[in-house]
């Protein structure tokens, strides 16, 4: 395996430029989306959650899933630690 390998995680930055853009705070998503608090703590460490929850928050937010989230490509936790 090369020195250089990345892996392909999400990121949940769009959704917080979206919600910027639609003036509306995490508490308005919890609300209009119906999720816990414990996964808006998720999206903002971008940990996975289901894909029932994203659908949820594109509904929530009339928007499609490029708004809310993106794959990024990250180092892998092993050249981390090198």
């Amino acid at each position: 395996m090369s020195s250089q390998s990345t892996k392909l995680k999400i990121s949940y930055k769009p959704l917080w430029k979206t919600l910027i853009d639609k003036g509306m705070r995490k508490q308005d998503l919890r609300e209009k989306a119906k999720i816990s608090a414990s996964t808006i703590a998720k999206l903002g460490r971008d940990e996975n959650v289901t894909t029932a929850v994203l659908v949820r928050i594109c509904e929530a937010l009339e928007c499609g899933l490029g708004d809310v989230a993106v794959l990024e490509r990250r180092p892998s936790q092993e050249n981390i630690s090198q």
